[in-house]
């Protein structure tokens, strides 16, 4: 069995419940690069994740603010997964990944950083997308700075 590592994580896991304020509302309130939003929807939105687990990880949500998956409305869930599928072309134009990675993390124990708004995620991947640097020296390379991937992935985002 292989396992993922993503011990670059720990530094978001330790401070999610430090800041009050809900990260996808306050990315709402923002300039769009500044808060690293790609797309706004009618009623939902895409985010670059600042804690990626690789280049190239966005987060779509509500643009309401939801806890629960069950209180999200059945158009709002049709404009998230559309959504995703828009960003992972965006992706393909630009980045080429080999596969993506799609989950809805609902509640802390399932892995959700954020637990009181729900959102999806969508990660890129690349066969060897994996390396020693976050094993052994809890470094995770990222070859891109985020406002940068932003920049691309609006530039690629499909009409």
């Amino acid at each position: 069995m292989e396992r993922l590592w993503a011990p670059w994580r720990l530094e978001y896991i330790k401070s999610a419940d430090d800041d009050p304020a809900c990260v996808f509302c306050a990315a709402l309130e923002g300039a769009d690069e500044e808060k690293l939003v790609v797309h706004r929807g009618a009623g939902a939105f895409v985010l670059l994740n600042k804690f990626p687990y690789a280049s190239g990880h966005f987060m779509v949500a509500p643009m309401r603010h939801l806890g629960e998956f069950a209180t999200v409305s059945d158009d709002e869930l049709v404009e998230i997964h559309r959504l995703a599928g828009s960003g992972m072309r965006a992706l393909s134009a630009v980045y080429a990944p080999q596969a993506h990675n799609l989950g809805w993390n609902l509640g802390r124990v399932a892995g959700a950083g954020v637990v009181d708004h729900v959102h999806l995620h969508v990660v890129p991947r690349w066969a060897g997308d994996t390396n020693f640097m976050p094993v052994l020296a809890d470094v995770k390379v990222l070859p891109e700075h985020l406002v940068e991937t932003r920049r691309k992935l609006v530039e690629a985002w499909p009409e």
